[in-house]
């Protein structure tokens, strides 16, 4: 597929983990890079170099004044991703993700920018009724962030229809890995608190703690949760080729994942052997509303702009504990392993991790 290059883009978010991650391919990709973070979960060390840095908000002036210097598309990052945090305080996530989307949307038109690539998730799926998940399936989120998430996209689809933007959602599955830049710099999870499955395990590793667990009751072949993994890297590629691929007055759906589920047992055997170690695991009851698989059909994306996934779990997992070994030497880690999972946290040396990395 034809890529363009050379454009003026802004990506809201960008010193986030996927936010960096997609930046840093951009900049690679020769497109002339802002940056635009309020640092609320962010890290500006994790912006790529010669990639222009704003620290702001998507709403009013700070938007407004980078869109009238001339961009030509927008990579929207910036939200709250928490779906325990957003059952408790639902409000500041239809004022965040939605209401800050919906500015942004706003300043995009009056600057004339007209193309949008949208961060989006698979909690818009709730619980499936069928594996895998095609973009096709009922939209029936069971959080308020998975909510906020499908009136986002409805919000492009009318932004498409009457202003004629072109606009793009990549729904993603389970994120994990990290990403070396050609410079050899490394961006990958640090997420405080942490609540994805792998960078949590791996915390443990290193810390020599127990790792919990929720349900090996599930009707799965070992009985824990299946999900679909993707490398962070194979997600940022998508960005580009989703870029490339938006067209005046459409909004396309498409999801991310790799297709393959793996269960957290799966996972933490993958975890051990990459480490090395004998990493020590009990199981606590399930947790409610955990799906017993969530398993993404990538078809749409592959057969429209020929993207696939091509890193397994073990080069996850292997590039993921690079980067915790390597933060953990420079003391950039950010959250602690026992603040993983939606449950209360469990006793000192005990990570606790549930079925879902979203």
């Amino acid at each position: 597929m034809r890529m363009d290059t050379g454009m003026r883009l802004l990506v809201t978010g960008g010193a986030g983990y996927i936010g960096s991650v997609v930046a840093a391919q951009l900049a690679e990709s020769g497109h002339d890079v802002v940056v635009l973070d309020d640092l609320s979960t962010g890290h500006a060390d994790a912006v790529p170099a010669g990639v222009t840095f704003h620290r702001g908000s998507i709403r009013g002036e700070d938007a407004a004044a980078v869109l009238a210097t001339g961009v030509d598309a927008v990579l929207h990052f910036a939200a709250k991703s928490l779906v325990g945090e957003s059952v408790a305080h639902p409000d500041r996530y239809w004022d965040n993700n939605l209401g800050g989307t919906l500015a942004l949307l706003e300043a995009m038109r009056v600057a004339g920018t007209s193309k949008i690539v949208f961060s989006s998730t698979a909690a818009v799926y709730g619980e499936p009724e069928r594996i895998p998940i095609a973009e096709t399936d009922p939209v029936r989120p069971t959080s308020p962030y998975g909510e906020s998430k499908v009136a986002v996209d409805i919000a492009l689809t009318e932004y498409a229809r009457m202003h004629q933007i072109g606009a793009v959602s990549l729904r993603y599955f389970n994120v994990a890995g990290a990403y070396q830049d050609g410079s050899g710099t490394w961006r990958g999870e640090r997420h405080n608190p942490e609540t994805h499955l792998i960078p949590t395990v791996l915390a443990a590793a290193r810390r020599g703690e127990e790792i919990k667990l929720f349900g090996d009751d599930y009707p799965t072949p070992d009985g824990t949760c299946i999900r679909d993994y993707i490398h962070v890297s194979d997600l940022a590629r998508a960005h580009l080729l989703a870029l490339d691929a938006t067209a005046a007055g459409r909004h396309a759906i498409y999801n991310l994942g790799s297709g393959t589920g793996y269960s957290n047992l799966e996972v933490l055997g993958a975890c051990r052997e990459v480490t090395g170690l004998d990493i020590p695991a009990q199981v606590a009851p399930r947790r409610p509303g955990d799906p017993a698989a969530l398993v993404a059909s990538s078809e749409a994306i592959a057969a429209d702009l020929g993207w696939g996934a091509e890193l397994d779990l073990r080069a996850m997992v292997a590039d993921a504990w690079t980067f915790a070994q390597l933060t953990a030497q420079e003391g950039r880690e950010a959250g602690a392993a026992g603040a993983a999972g939606a449950g209360p946290a469990g006793a000192a040396g005990t990570a606790q991790v549930g079925g879902s990395a979203r």
